[in-house]
């Protein structure tokens, strides 16, 4: 019964653990904390060192919670990423996912070396166990603090996160290896690399297709779709490291190739997999603050302290701005890139590498990585809003996308049901704008049910939803956005039709049947703009599109916040046309493009 009893109260602790992290992380939104740090204090206020005084050693189990966490978040951040967004960013981002993890390894290896008095292959494998940005650090940070980012700087931090795991991995087991076993040939190093890029590659390619296939062709019981997949994204995980792939790769690849194909149960997974992500994140960093043990950390907190200044201030900058020379970035992006190379549990889930195989100064390495998640997660994490600001890379808010509720229709995979809150000044209620693949299905007014023809006219604080197409389904959030009207409309503006400067040519191809380069179809109206218009653009600037133009509405802080559509202008030998005339021909023409 003694053995029962101590299960139980382990089961109660490990609960609470995780209870007091998901309540904590309430206060920590409130005073603007990095969530990711409150954990890991959680974990080293229960430790053996804290108040709670919990005695916990187990680096085996730290490192099979920290795999399976990592590889659910590397899943879910590929399920989340067009390939639309990930092939506009390919090359920065594999440019330092790779030679960037290597210099910034390089040049933080002097400074380990000199102030730890390790030699050069043990200060070589301090700055690779802290070189690679933490995926879980960047894209919950990013998206709980609630900024938007220009497109292609949010695109290039988050698939650089996503992608760099496998190679400071890579980069971590060889210099390990080193350690153990004696020098290798770089031949040997490059082979090896190349066999975990291949293998991780086809497995993960292989994989995200199964997943596809089960899921559209097999009756799975309702519910089990997302445990399903879930586990599916473990099983390509483990089963490509146990072929000496790399499984943090390949489980990446996975997750893209299932977030952009058409599947069953495409919200049900998401949902899932956010509630999977975030408790599979207080397990280990609480675990990890277990780990540690405080006072061990004051014999090396100078030199650990000297190692995360001159990651933050040098080696990743100097990393970036070299990696991003051969593409257009501009300086203030460059800046942004380098300050926001956030570390996060996967520096200290490398350094527990060491541990597991017990490699001499392993706990040096881990205390070292330890602290320098410490200081990235307070420093950065801390400042990331006010950099963005500083550095013109944050787009204003100042208009709220609306509250969009996505519903799978079972049996067919081309439709689906899309509910939005009806608000005053969206252009869906005050010009009845709609897409022609988008059709209203049904209303909620008043806790009624009401079809269409019962509800017309729909009004404010009704409920609308749609069938439309899953891939299309954002692109919707544009006709229910509560955006007043300009204080000097334009007769020729389509139905004082506006969108926000992020959508993209793409979308705007979509409803107006205008013929964009598939190239160019990711690129956002406000970069559009950046590239064709004027370097600082203005209210009222206008830039042709097709049968369309683009109308500058709103600018904050040399940013695009809205944009107007309108026809494009006459021919100088066309004849005028009245104003009454022009409104009349505008309307024929949305209307055509509507269908």
């Amino acid at each position: 019964m003694a053995a029962l009893d101590a299960v139980s109260i382990t089961i109660l602790l490990g609960a609470l653990l995780v209870l007091t992290g998901i309540l904590s992380s309430l206060v920590a939104m409130r005073f603007g904390a990095p969530l990711l740090f409150v954990f890991l204090l959680v974990g080293m206020l229960a430790g053996e060192s804290g108040p709670g005084g919990i005695r916990f050693d187990d680096v085996r189990s730290t490192y099979i919670v920290g795999s399976i966490a990592l590889a659910l978040i590397l899943f879910d951040g590929g399920l989340r990423t067009r390939f639309a967004t990930f092939r506009n960013v390919l090359g920065p981002a594999v440019a330092l996912a790779t030679i960037g993890v290597v210099l910034t390894a390089g040049l933080t290896a002097p400074v380990a070396k000199f102030t730890l008095g390790l030699n050069w292959i043990e200060a070589l494998l301090v700055g690779a166990v802290v070189a690679s940005t933490d995926a879980a650090a960047v894209f919950f940070l990013l998206h709980a603090r609630g900024l938007r980012l220009r497109p292609r700087v949010a695109a290039t931090l988050e698939v650089e996160s996503g992608s760099n795991d496998p190679f400071a991995v890579f980069l971590t087991i060889v210099l390990v290896q080193f350690l153990l076993i004696g020098e290798q040939t770089w031949q040997q190093v490059v082979l090896e690399l190349a066999r975990e890029t291949i293998i991780g590659a086809l497995l993960g390619w292989l994989g995200g297709r199964a997943i596809v296939f089960v899921l559209n062709h097999l009756g799975l019981p309702q519910g089990l779709h997302a445990p399903f997949v879930t586990t599916s994204a473990l099983v390509v995980f483990a089963f490509t490291s146990a072929l000496h792939g790399s499984g943090f790769l390949a489980v990446y690849l996975a997750g893209l190739i299932v977030g952009n194909r058409a599947t069953r149960a495409h919200n049900t997974v998401i949902v899932f997999l956010d509630a999977v992500t975030w408790l599979a994140q207080i397990a280990m960093f609480v675990l990890l603050g277990l780990l540690v043990t405080p006072e061990h950390l004051i014999d090396t907190l100078l030199a650990a302290l000297a190692v995360a200044v001159t990651l933050m201030v040098f080696a990743r900058p100097v990393a970036v701005f070299l990696c991003l020379m051969p593409f257009p970035f501009p300086w203030r992006e460059k800046a942004f890139i380098s300050w926001v190379g956030l570390r996060g549990a996967v520096g200290i889930f490398l350094a527990s590498i060491p541990l597991l195989v017990h490699l001499p100064k392993a706990e040096i390495y881990f205390n070292i990585a330890f602290v320098v998640v410490l200081a990235s997660l307070l420093v950065q994490g801390w400042s990331i809003g006010w950099a963005a600001r500083r550095l013109h890379v944050a787009l204003p808010r100042h208009v709220h996308m609306p509250r969009r509720v996505e519903l799978d229709l079972p049996g067919q995979l081309e439709q689906e049901i899309v509910g939005y809150p009806v608000s005053p000044n969206s252009p869906y209620l005050r010009r009845g704008l709609l897409p022609s693949w988008a059709r209203p299905t049904l209303v909620v007014r008043d806790q009624k049910i009401l079809s269409p023809p019962e509800a017309n006219p729909v009004r404010p604080g009704d409920y609308v939803y749609l069938l439309a197409p899953p891939e299309k389904a954002q692109a919707l959030d544009r006709f229910f956005v509560d955006m007043p009207p300009p204080a000097r409309p334009d007769p020729l503006l389509l139905g004082d039709f506006f969108v926000t400067g992020e959508h993209t040519l793409g979308e705007l191809a979509d409803i107006y049947g205008l013929t964009v380069a598939e190239e160019e179809k990711g690129t956002t109206l406000a970069d559009h703009f950046a590239r064709h218009g004027r370097r600082v653009p203005r209210t009222g600037d206008t830039l042709p599109l097709g049968e369309i133009a683009l109308v500058v509405h709103h600018v904050a802080d040399g940013h695009i916040v809205s944009i107007g559509l309108r026809l494009a202008e006459l021919e100088p030998d066309e004849k005028p046309l009245s104003r009454l005339q022009r409104l009349k021909q505008a309307w024929r023409k949305l209307w055509a493009r509507l269908g």
